[in-house]
């Protein structure tokens, strides 16, 4: 595939041309100019002052044109000393690029200045807020989701992802935050709204297993027992069960009150005891040593592969959906929050510097290398492409300034003489 033709360069190629061109034929009329009027026979104040201009002009556009011409190769391809510059100092220039660009260019207070004034956040959110981009999101998610995804089914990679969510599991801190989220239950009304459904569930418990009690205290009592007492025995453990959850169910009842005390304790225990920590961090520990674990991980990859595979080779794909609906959420979100979009711009700011600052002495080598192991050629080609034209200016100016000097000198010394 032929890569498209950049502008830029295309512009500047055609700049440098044009100045190439237009000095160069400045500088030939200038000296056909000089050589008419040595061929002139009887000359007078005019034809002496229109040579010595144009003499002047060729000898300032020559030393101009040599000057340019030594910056980037050896003119008319004679050694002479200190010329073909670029080429000769290649390696120092790549150098003192990546130096430059390093120490000038990416310090703290203009990569800060810059990044606040691109508003990055700004920018997201509007570009979020249109549908049609929203849409692109989606649509990119469904061409990479699939490959993603695998990429994952590679034995070595599930494995490696499977011993990563494990060293994961092990690092977390899961007695605090088992402790925060019982502290969190117990400070309203979830914690009401759970134990209800607790005692919902021991209430059909007890329903259900009325049956399996009864025979369970037949079968443990006395032979000579009467079976009338085994049954009122067992109506008073079901009976008794069933008053104790519905005095429980009160929300002043003591032993209600007891049990939400307990569960606080049991938090406060988890965040703050040792104790109850290690243990907990013992009991984690020793699950993710299972191999059922391990089994248990890798097939709940595999079934959430194959869902999400499934549902994005449908037409309508809920994923596909869900990604756009996500995408333009975030983008209204974020531009009716200034505050969250200040946050991401320090967010964004700081990752940068983060990434950035450690690195750009690194970043100024890679500059270096990359000019050290450029040919000459392509160095000079990229040098000359970006400043040729200029310098074909300074030609320019060279020969006109040259006539200019060479008619006031010869009016001086007409003047003197």
């Amino acid at each position: 595939m032929i890569d498209a033709p950049d502008p830029l360069e295309a512009a500047q190629r055609a700049a440098l041309r044009r100045n190439r061109r237009l000095a160069t034929a400045l500088l030939i009329c200038a000296g056909a100019v000089f050589l008419g009027t040595m061929l002139l026979r009887e000359v007078g104040f005019w034809a002496l002052l229109v040579r010595a201009s144009a003499e002047a002009a060729v000898v300032g556009g020559l030393a101009d044109w040599f000057a340019v011409t030594a910056v980037f190769r050896r003119p008319l391809g004679l050694p002479i000393p200190h010329t073909a510059i670029v080429p000769r100092n290649k390696d120092r220039i790549g150098a003192a690029l990546g130096a430059f660009v390093a120490r000038n260019f990416l310090t703290p207070a203009l990569v800060s200045a810059k990044l606040r004034s691109l508003d990055p956040a700004g920018r997201l959110t509007d570009w979020l807020t249109r549908p049609a981009n929203a849409e692109a999101v989606a649509e990119r998610a469904m061409i990479a989701l699939p490959t993603l995804i695998g990429a994952l089914e590679d034995q070595e990679i599930r494995d490696f992802a499977i011993r990563a969510l494990g060293e994961q599991l092990r690092a977390a801190d899961f007695s605090a935050l088992l402790g925060r989220t019982l502290a969190a239950m117990t400070a309203g009304e979830p914690f009401d709204t759970l134990f209800d459904r607790l005692l919902d569930v021991l209430q059909d418990a007890l329903t259900d297993h009325a049956p399996a009690i009864y025979e369970s205290v037949e079968e443990h009592t006395a032979w000579w027992v009467p079976k009338s007492v085994d049954r009122r025995i067992a109506r008073g453990i079901v009976g008794g069960a069933a008053e104790l959850i519905g005095e429980i169910r009160e929300r002043g009842n003591p032993k209600r009150i007891a049990v939400r005390r307990q569960v606080a304790q049991l938090a406060d225990d988890l965040i703050r005891s040792p104790a109850h920590r290690q243990r907990l961090e013992s009991l984690k520990s020793q699950l993710l040593a299972q191999p059922e674990i391990r089994l248990w991980l890798a097939t709940l990859w595999d079934g959430l592969r194959k869902i999400v595979l499934a549902d994005l080779a449908q037409p309508d794909s809920k994923t596909r959906e869900a990604v756009a609906r996500g995408a333009l959420s975030l983008g209204r979100a974020l531009s009716a929050d200034g505050a969250m979009r200040a946050r991401l711009n320090a967010t964004i700011e700081e990752s940068a510097l983060a990434v950035i600052l450690p690195w750009r002495d690194e970043i100024g080598a890679f500059i270096s290398d990359a000019v050290k192991g450029w040919e000459a050629r392509t160095v000079v080609d990229r040098l000359e492409l970006a400043l040729g034209a200029d310098l074909h200016y300074i030609r320019i100016t060279g020969t006109l300034v040259g006539a200019c000097v060479g008619c006031a000198l010869y009016l001086v010394a007409f003047l003197l003489g």
